[in-house]
């Protein structure tokens, strides 16, 4: 079990870096004017999406149900810490899937909202990030 969880925290690395760096590429995606550029963040958002942060998603969530279900249920499942981690994670996925629905207007040249828009949006998953080590490393209720 320590392999898949070894595993599972790669995973969960490797998906939290595509988080990050997807929105920021969004901010010089949405200050980009001339068609180079345009073009240029469309792939380099693409093949993050697609190559780097949706396989890392799938493996970190098969992973963590692979977890949840084969122990850490029937010793946490009266813990509240782990219900609220778990809905954090639902948020987080929310997140990851709107990601994917801004990568398919800049696709389309459809953005209408500034920068600005994506700098707040980017901080979002840190915030996540922060609330679940807490919970999963304190405990606190």
């Amino acid at each position: 079990m320590l392999w898949i969880k070894a595993f599972h925290i790669i995973s969960i690395i490797t998906w939290f870096a595509a988080l990050f760096y997807l929105p920021r590429l969004f901010v010089y995606h949405a200050m980009s004017d001339d068609k180079v550029s345009i073009e240029r963040f469309k792939v380099m958002e693409r093949k993050l999406y697609h190559g780097i942060m949706m396989p890392s998603f799938v493996i970190a969530t098969a992973l963590g149900v692979w977890m949840l279900q084969d122990y850490a249920w029937q010793i946490y499942a009266g813990q509240y810490w782990l219900h609220t981690k778990l809905a954090l994670v639902g948020v987080l996925i929310a997140y990851h899937f709107y990601c994917g629905h801004l990568l398919s207007i800049f696709k389309a040249d459809q953005n209408t909202r500034s920068h600005v828009f994506y700098r707040w949006f980017n901080e979002f998953p840190v915030l996540i990030l922060v609330a679940i080590i807490i919970l999963v490393v304190v405990r606190p209720f």
